[in-house]
């Protein structure tokens, strides 16, 4: 009996210690794609903004400039 009580209570420690682990994965794994994604926004303005100033023709919008320089009609 005593045995049974010990394993039961090793499994829910068990099952605490797990979702606690969730908690934190889930935390940290949401602050990476936040950062990333914030650090892959601001390369975007700034690539937008070199393409805009430098390889644009008079008039030609951003999109038709990337479209332009790769090639595709």
């Amino acid at each position: 009996m005593a045995k049974n009580k010990f394993v039961e209570v090793n499994e829910k420690i068990a099952e605490n210690v797990a979702q606690g682990y969730k908690k934190i994965e889930d935390g940290v794994v949401g602050g990476y794609k936040k950062i990333e994604q914030g650090a892959v926004d601001g390369f975007n303005a700034v690539s937008d903004k070199i393409i805009e100033k430098v390889f644009s023709k008079e008039g030609e919008s951003v999109e038709d400039t990337k479209k332009r320089l790769s090639g595709e009609k």
